[in-house]
């Protein structure tokens, strides 16, 4: 390839659009495995970086991975079925080193034990549920702001519609309209708020008016926020501590990087010919 097929290259590589369309649906969890987890006298094996359950078991919804990290002394196996049955076929991970990992991704609704085949003692649970029916999603969130390339499916739970999502970057804030007649009593709002698109949601408008009555519940990458509201509630503003990153201004930077590193590694390796006087 000839330098300029190269520098080609390097463009097209730099602007390729990371994180484009990500959704609520696919999630990654942690779950760890201490030091010591090879005593069977330990005080616990796993540790879940979800809500630092120890009891090796863990709640997940159809197509998210949950990834085994290793930070034992030891090797381990994660492996699916029971000590008592053994390995049922469905995911192995053959023994994996201090510092190495095993990640799966559950496809199908169920609970899915598992346990390492070394240490038998160490077993847990997979619990994995079907995404709730009731929830709703406002796609392509993100599309008017930053590179205008990363969006991100919100999804939410409430008895009217959102009908768009509005980001102020000026603002590090998002704001919802909200349309339609209520199709129940309940006029209580669930918003999934993926973290990079919104990070730390610190204060919730409705119609102008602040509310200090709404929670949030961390879960992997997504912050759910709870408001209550009426049935007449039109506006809803979320500001944070930032919102979508700015990728265009990234690749900017990284793309002069590269170009200078490009000069710089083709006046090295060439010779450059002088005229002779």
């Amino acid at each position: 390839m000839n330098n300029l097929g190269i520098f080609a290259l390097l463009i097209a590589i730099l602007f390729v659009p990371l994180g484009a369309n990500m959704a609520f649906a696919q999630e990654t969890y942690v779950i760890n495995i201490p030091t010591g987890a090879a005593d069977i006298t330990a005080p616990y094996f796993w540790q879940s970086e979800k809500d630092g359950d120890t009891s090796g078991k863990i709640e997940v919804r159809i197509l998210d991975y949950v990834r085994w990290e290793n930070a034992d002394t030891a090797a381990h196996t994660v492996t699916s079925g029971t000590p008592e049955d053994g390995h049922d076929g469905i995911f192995d991970s053959g023994l994996f080193a201090p510092g190495k990992d095993f990640q799966y991704q559950f496809t199908e609704a169920g609970n899915f034990e598992y346990f390492c085949l070394v240490h038998p003692w160490m077993a847990g649970v997979v619990i994995v549920s079907q995404a709730s029916s009731a929830l709703q999603v406002i796609p392509n969130v993100g599309a008017k702001a930053g590179d205008g390339k990363t969006t991100f499916d919100v999804e939410y739970e409430f008895s009217r519609i959102i009908a768009s999502a509005t980001i102020d970057e000026g603002q590090n804030a998002i704001t919802f309209e909200i349309v339609g007649k209520a199709k129940s009593e309940d006029h209580t709002l669930s918003l999934m708020l993926p973290k990079n698109l919104i990070s730390d949601p610190l204060v919730v408008w409705a119609d102008g008016k602040q509310i200090s009555d709404f929670e949030i519940t961390s879960e992997g990458g997504i912050n759910e926020v709870v408001i209550p509201l009426n049935e007449e509630s039109e506006r809803i503003t979320i500001v944070g501590a930032s919102v979508v990153p700015e990728f265009g201004a990234i690749a900017m930077a990284i793309l002069a990087i590269g170009v200078f590193s490009f000069i710089a590694l083709t006046f090295k390796t060439q010779k450059i010919s002088m005229p002779k006087l």
